[in-house]
């Protein structure tokens, strides 16, 4: 007798396994990563048949070397236990230029080359010294730029939004997004001020914030957060908690929001009513929640919609992009999320999409509901943004057309 079961592994059971896979190599990236950023430009600005003289090679390599030992150690002092937002902003920034400085070193280490070679400019100590100062002018160049990008207000991004099942009566309902916040190290009490009264000029009727307020807790952060009070809304201010609340106390956030003046949406939900018509707007918690061992915490869209009418639109606020799926399951009509910060620094944008189901932008999952990723307000970590500009977003959610009787 032969067995005709097929063993073959399901699409749930191969992502399962890919994801198995990407979980193991992460392990080991804290000690991989910082010797690939240093080592590889070194490599291609120095070593890659440029010839410097003697003093230009050893001073290069000591720098890269500092680089080397002190990013993580600065890392260390800023983001361990001791907490030193000094030491936070050297390792910070020590990160986002060795990310960039890599990433062109190896773009332009193999293509600027080829090119110079197929173009017959230069040869050899000539053609490298060119790459040199290539990546050397680039990096320098979008560093620049991407800090002024991560330290500005973030512009308004304005789009409509159909919802087949909105009433009329909300039609033109003006809802603000900000999210990823993060305020940090860098004092932006002075940004965050800004940020509010950028929103306050939209003039919406909802103003969300879908987490990562800060990275730190609510005492040590509350300077910045505070302007968050200013913020005016002709319905409702609502707040859900991020994945970096939970490395910060993150009922202490919960609390100071509270205190600001939002309503947390801690799996729960509220009803806005205009025109005669309702809208459920509701809230989870962030997908980590429940891991972080914080007592009452966890994401569960069940309670979020407890007594809620099954017939009424549901916007659902929840961090991470990847609740979508539960939010299809659920019947939401559209969900707003950030977390993603549109990859913030250049190429990390293909790392991000890896675990998320979407990177930035509005898109459809299943049959009716929306996903509006947002790409963050602030910045995380190294205060640049190379090509993922922030943003504050407003979205005008839109009635279908009614056809008019004759």
């Amino acid at each position: 007798m032969t067995d005709t079961s097929d063993t073959r592994p399901t699409d749930s059971e191969a992502q399962a396994e890919r994801r198995s896979t990407l979980h193991r190599l992460m392990r080991y990236l804290p000690l991989i990563a910082p010797v690939l950023l240093w080592a590889v430009p070194c490599w291609v600005l120095l070593y890659a048949g440029q010839q410097w003289p003697l003093p230009v090679t050893l001073a290069g390599t000591g720098v890269f070397v500092l680089g080397l030992i002190g990013m993580p150690l600065a890392m260390a002092r800023g983001h361990g236990r001791r907490q030193q937002d000094g030491a936070a902003i050297v390792g910070d920034s020590l990160l986002g230029a060795s990310w960039v400085l890599f990433t062109w070193s190896v773009l332009l280490g193999v293509l600027l080359r080829l090119a110079l070679t197929v173009a017959g400019v230069g040869e050899g100590q000539d053609r490298a010294r060119i790459v040199t100062w290539a990546v050397l002018g680039v990096t320098v160049a979008l560093l620049g730029w991407g800090y002024a990008e991560a330290r500005r207000v973030p512009r308004v991004r304005s789009l409509d939004v159909q919802l087949p099942r909105l009433g009329p009566g909300l039609d033109g309902l003006r809802v603000a997004l900000i999210t990823d916040t993060h305020y940090g190290p860098l004092d932006r009490a002075r940004w965050s001020a800004r940020v509010c009264e950028t929103v306050n000029a939209l003039e919406a009727d909802l103003v969300c914030h879908t987490g990562d307020i800060a990275d730190g807790t609510a005492e040590r952060r509350r300077t910045q957060a505070t302007p968050l009070a200013t913020v005016r809304a002709t319905l409702a201010r609502v707040y859900v908690t991020g994945n970096h609340e939970y490395y910060s106390e993150a009922q202490g956030w919960v609390d100071l929001m509270d205190e600001l003046g939002w309503e947390p949406l801690r799996n729960r939900h509220l009803l806005l009513e205009r025109g005669g018509d309702t809208l459920v707007v509701a809230g989870v918690d962030d997908v980590t929640a429940e891991s972080s061992g914080l007592a009452g915490h966890g994401a569960h869209l069940d309670g979020a919609l407890n007594g809620a009418d099954p017939d009424l639109p549901v916007l659902l606020l929840a961090h991470q992009p990847k609740f979508i799926d539960q939010a299809a399951a659920g019947g939401v009509d559209l969900q707003l999320s950030g977390h993603t910060h549109g990859g913030q620094i250049w190429p990390f944008h293909h790392l991000v999409r890896l675990d998320q189901p979407a990177l930035a932008g509005l898109s459809r999952h299943g049959l009716r509901t929306l996903l509006y990723t947002s790409r963050g307000t602030g910045f995380w970590g190294p205060p640049f943004r190379v090509f993922a500009p922030s943003e504050i977003t407003l979205l005008v959610l839109r009635a279908p057309q009614r056809p008019s009787s004759t």
